[in-house]
């Protein structure tokens, strides 16, 4: 998991997640901090050994550290963080010496992780799946103001 060290050491990911954790200072709601992207990462490594997929560990582990690091620039701009975060992805997975395909499939998965259906791959699946199971939402004291459910009930897993 050496490329994956080298994205948690890397300059500019520390820049990004510094600047999500301001602008989320204050935020009620689910924040995109370490916890979630490790949270996001251990259990799409589950679904992956389970479902017998055989997705390198690095590959998942390094999309889900890189999946909401656009969101400091849709609290500032309002362009969709996913699309972001594939942008912004892309620098950091050169530096950190992942290949041309590699970063064109992680790029796939994090810029269709908010999309419940038409996944270009399993990983991109993985990725929407871990993203919503890893959220703790049933026990959240935010729930009855979060517009992710207000026309809908909070279910307990949501796959």
């Amino acid at each position: 998991m050496n490329r994956v060290d080298k994205i948690l050491q890397n300059k500019k990911y520390k820049e990004h997640l510094e600047r999500i954790e301001n602008l989320e200072m204050m935020r009620v709601y689910c924040k995109h901090h370490m916890t979630h992207f490790m949270d996001v990462a251990r259990i799409a490594y589950i679904l992956n050994l389970e479902e017998e997929s055989g997705i390198d560990k690095e590959m998942i582990y390094a999309t889900a550290l890189l999946h909401d690091i656009g969101r400091w620039k849709e609290y500032e701009s309002g362009i969709d963080h996913a699309l972001a975060s594939q942008e912004l992805s892309v620098e950091i997975l050169q530096d950190c010496g992942f290949h041309k395909e590699e970063i064109k499939e992680i790029g796939d998965a994090i810029a269709h992780h908010r999309i419940k259906d038409n996944h270009p791959t399993v990983l991109s699946q993985y990725l929407y799946r871990a993203d919503k199971l890893s959220r703790s939402c049933y026990s959240c004291k935010s729930i009855k103001a979060c517009k992710k459910f207000a026309n809908e009930e909070v279910p307990i897993f949501l796959y």
